[in-house]
């Protein structure tokens, strides 16, 4: 039987903890939730990915990569939803965290699989729009793109946890297989929504991210 998995492969191998992004060097403000007790445990650690899945950057970042995919290349559009990403970003080191992987994620892209139409953005790129313009240009489908996008950014979170909690690996993967519905169900959702569905409420871990800043001792640069 033909399928259309072998597509599929660009994917795996852009999300993966492997490539050459620096998403092991940031939390996402989980640091913080562990140094101050939200996070502590496998149960905890699970809602507060929840929590980031579908009130936080998760949901937001899905729909953003969303309607890049859909760009077809419009620079100016381009522009826009790259503009509007950054800006989402509530502190400095958020902002660090998108733009320095967006912008490693496109040179990577740019020098193993290149393609027309990946130059149409200048100065920093945020995390979501660079994997929806290779996605895009690369002809790969934006729904497996959003859900593969998203269980990347869980797993990276997830190892975080596991490195700051004393979770473990095996936790760690109940942890993941238990967001599985999630991640699903806030791809589809994503595929739905148009822009002015962006936005987060997730305030305690914003502020995470601001007080993370000056944390005496941090493994992550978020």
């Amino acid at each position: 039987m033909v399928t259309d998995t072998p597509h599929l492969l660009p994917l795996m191998a852009w999300l993966s903890p492997a490539f050459p992004v620096g998403g092991y060097a940031y939390s996402h403000g989980l640091e913080w939730a562990v140094e101050c007790g939200d996070v502590s445990d496998e149960a905890s650690l699970t809602p507060w990915l929840l929590d980031f899945l579908t009130l936080g950057a998760g949901r937001t970042d899905a729909i953003l990569l969303a309607h890049v995919h859909r760009a077809g290349g419009d620079a100016e559009v381009l522009r826009e939803i790259n503009d509007l990403a950054l800006a989402l970003s509530p502190s400095s080191e958020l902002h660090l965290e998108t733009s320095q992987q967006g912008t490693s994620f496109l040179a990577a892209i740019k020098a193993a699989w290149p393609c027309d139409g990946l130059d149409g953005l200048a100065g920093p790129i945020a995390y979501p729009v660079a994997v929806g313009l290779a996605a895009g240009r690369h002809g790969l489908p934006v729904a497996a793109t959003v859900e593969a996008f998203l269980f990347g950014v869980t797993q990276n979170l997830v190892s975080a946890g596991v490195r700051l909690a004393p979770i473990g690996q095996t936790g760690g993967t109940r942890v993941l297989a238990a967001l599985g519905p999630t991640i699903r169900a806030v791809g589809a959702e994503a595929l739905a929504a148009d822009l002015d569905a962006v936005g987060g409420c997730t305030f305690r871990a914003d502020l995470g991210s601001f007080f993370h800043e000056t944390q005496y001792t941090r493994l992550f640069r978020s």
